[in-house]
Parts: structure tokens; sequence; C-alpha cells
């Protein structure tokens, strides 16, 4: 391997705005979803030891998952066709036989669990000795949000890139393969870590950008016509400006409009008098002639901080408090273009916190043609309980047309709930 092309492609990598790097893994969304995504791998494990899970994808907890990993840009873009129902083929296994599905099940529990790498890859070997079809490493995406720095995600870019710049013959589809290519990326991550990451997907997502030709393999050590070549190439990808600019373009008119709902709540919540929390990954973000969490608290209430969902009710968008700081009176999560599944269950996890309850209102906020979006979700059997908790719709329009007159003359939640809609 030519380590002075690939430190030269790591660096073009990392600065690439439309490279996985900058567009997936630095995502600040990324790291939200990650609790979501456990949480509703927790539900599915649950839902096959009661023998509730049922016999199909569509509709299912699972789905629920699948749906939310294959949302999270483009390294995990089909993620969830390894998990839909083929039934030419019969496949995944997990659907009619129910001793695959409990064994699925094992797997799923046995790695949310543990807490080392040697567990998790004994779980994988029992489950390969069942030859469950259709069943194979396309979990490992599940298991990597689990545990980000003991197991890569896996797709078929990834094993492609892994291959053009290992010179390996890694194949797809079966677990072996699967572990054997873990080994070669721990050692790559090992040389490469000051420029990378001690989570997988930092590497995950520069194998995904060979594997998918965004970027060139770097040549031999003594190909020196190659590396010209090469160096040509890796330089068109920076020049090629006009996609990447408009993908960074667009990520920023994305972040700004998001955050400019954040403003709008923080700015509605003080005028009716409410303390208020902003995200605390979200805090520094700049807005107006300040940053967002200007004039907002800096500490959550005992009772939330103490409580086993902290650290999902601190990465809601925005809370608003009564004046005493005791208590969440409402709840906000702007779903502008990221998954609303991921808004959902942290709404549940404040709901479900005990004392930490928001009385009040729980709105998702989410553009106006999202509505059916959002109902879609809210019918799923994943959120049965989302009922009892009265989580409504809050569309854009709705918000910017009525805030500032919800400023000067509002009284408390009232106003919230005459320009939001009842999901139930």
């Amino acid at each position: 391997m030519n380590e002075d092309a690939v430190r030269l492609l790591i660096e073009r990598w990392r600065n690439d705005p439309a490279g996985t790097y900058q567009s997936w893994f630095l995502w600040d969304q990324r790291i939200k979803n990650f609790r979501s995504i456990r949480r509703g791998i927790t539900q599915v494990v649950g839902e096959i030891e009661r023998g509730v899970f049922g016999n199909q994808y569509r509709g299912s907890s699972l789905e629920t998952i699948g749906h939310s990993i294959a949302e999270q840009r483009q390294i995990f873009k089909g993620a969830d066709h390894a998990f839909v129902w083929k039934p030419k083929l019969r496949i995944p296994d997990i659907y009619e036989n129910a001793d695959h599905q409990r064994a699925f099940g094992h797997l799923l529990s046995t790695c949310a669990g543990c807490t080392g790498a040697d567990q998790i890859i004994s779980a994988i070997h029992h489950i390969d000795r069942l030859a469950i079809k259709g069943l194979g490493p396309a979990v490992a995406n599940l298991l990597y949000f689990l545990h980000p720095t003991l197991m890569p995600p896996c797709n078929t870019a990834i094993v492609k890139g892994y291959n053009a710049l290992t010179g390996a013959n890694v194949k797809l589809g079966k677990w072996q393969e699967y572990l054997a290519m873990r080994r070669g990326i721990i050692e790559l991550n090992e040389t490469w870590r000051p420029l990378l990451s001690n989570d997988f997907g930092a590497i995950a997502g520069l194998l995904f950008d060979l594997g998918s030709g965004r970027y060139p393999v770097p040549p031999r050590a003594d190909d020196r016509e190659g590396r010209r070549i090469w160096e040509a190439d890796l330089a068109q990808v920076r020049a090629d400006g006009a996609g990447a600019a408009r993908a960074q373009q667009l990520a920023g008119e994305n972040e700004r409009t998001h955050t400019e709902i954040q403003g709008w709540l923080r700015d509605l919540g003080l005028a009716l008098g409410y303390s208020v929390w902003i995200a605390s990954n979200d805090r520094r973000r700049p807005y107006g002639d300040s940053v967002l969490g200007t004039g907002c608290l800096d500490r959550l209430p005992t009772a939330i901080i103490a409580s086993p969902a902290a650290d999902a009710i601190r990465l809601i968008d925005v809370l608003w408090l009564n004046a005493q700081r005791e208590r969440v009176m409402a709840a906000f999560e702007v779903e502008h273009t990221t998954s609303i599944y991921s808004g959902i269950v942290r709404m549940l996890d404040l709901a479900l916190s005990g004392d930490t309850q928001a009385s009040e209102g729980l709105f998702l906020v989410a553009p106006d043609n999202r509505e059916s979006e959002v109902q879609a979700q809210l019918r799923r059997p994943a959120f049965s309980r989302v009922a009892d908790m009265k989580v409504r719709y809050l569309p854009y329009s709705e918000l910017a047309n009525n805030r500032e007159v919800l400023a000067r003359f509002g009284n408390g939640i009232k106003g919230m709930y005459a320009i939001s809609r009842d999901l139930a």
C-alpha cells in the first residue's frame, strides 16, 4: 500500500464537503439517531421474546428501525432492503420460521447487552452456524449502531472499497467474510487513527466513497505514472464543483432552516415567560447576532439529569420549562429533513421518564408537506403509546404566521394547541 498516497487521499476526503466525512460522519443528527435506533432494537427483541413480532416486515418494529437507518444519508441508502421480505426467495427466513426469528432476536439481545467484541463475535458465529437464508452481514448495520467502536457497518460499496484499497477479495453476504474484513478494517484504522476516529463510521465512510467510485483508489508505491494520473483524478474530484457545491449549499440551507425554527421557538418561549433549553449540540450554532443558546438554560433540572433518558432529553431541539425550572412544560422536535422516527423516540423518552413528564404538550414541528409522513410514522405499531402522549403536529406555516401574535398576546401553551393539530 502506498502510504503517502493513502494519507493524501484521507486528507482530501476529510475536507470534501460532499464526502461522507463532512456530509454524514460530522452531521450532528447522526449522533442523535443512535439512541433512537438502539431503543428500536430493544423493542424488536422484546416483541420476538414475547412472540408478538409477527410474520411480516411491513409495519413491523424492524421496518421502523430499517427506515431510520436507511435515512442516514448516502452511506446507508438501501440498508433496509436486506430485511424486506422476498416472497419468491422466501428470505430473510425470520418471518416464517419461528426458531430463526428467535435466533435473530437472541443475536440482537446478546449484542445489545454485551460490552466487548468477543461476545459479539461469538454470537455471530452462533447465528452463522444456523445458516438462516438471507440473514447475513447486513445485520452488521444494526450492530454498528449498538457498538460503533467495535463493529463496522457493511454494504456493497464498503466491501468494494475495502477490496480496492487493500487488494483483498472479500465477498459480500457471508459472515466469515465480514469478520475477515472487520479485522482488516481494525488494522487500517489503527494505522490512520489520527486522521479517522475510534468510531468505525469514519473509515467505513472512506471505504464507501472509494467503493462507490467517488474517489479513485491510490496506485502502488512503485507506479509513478499511475501516481501522476491518480493525483490528477483526485484533483478533479475536488474541482468537480457543481454537484459538491450544490450539495453543500443545500445542506447549509437545511441547517439554517432548522436553526431558524429553533430560534423562533426559543424567542416565543422566552416571551411567554418560560425558561428555555436548546439541544446541547445546537446551543453554539450561530443565530442572529449571537448563538442559539443565548438567554437559555445551561443546565437541565436535577430530576431530568438523574433520569435514565437524560442523554436523549438533552438532544430534544427545544424545551420550555416553568419559571422555577423544575418541570418541562412543552417539548419541540424540529424535523426539517431528518427521520421523524428519531424525534418521536426522544419525545417518548421524555414523556415516559416519570417526574420529568411534559404535562402540557409534545410537538413535532415540520414543513407543511410532511404531515402525511408524520401521520404514517405515528401509525406504526412501534408507536402505539404515542396516542396516550398526545403528540401534536405543528406546521412551519402556522408557527411562522402566528408566532409574533402569540408572543405579544399568548397565554401559556393554549396558543400552541390552537395552531397545531392532534394526530391521535
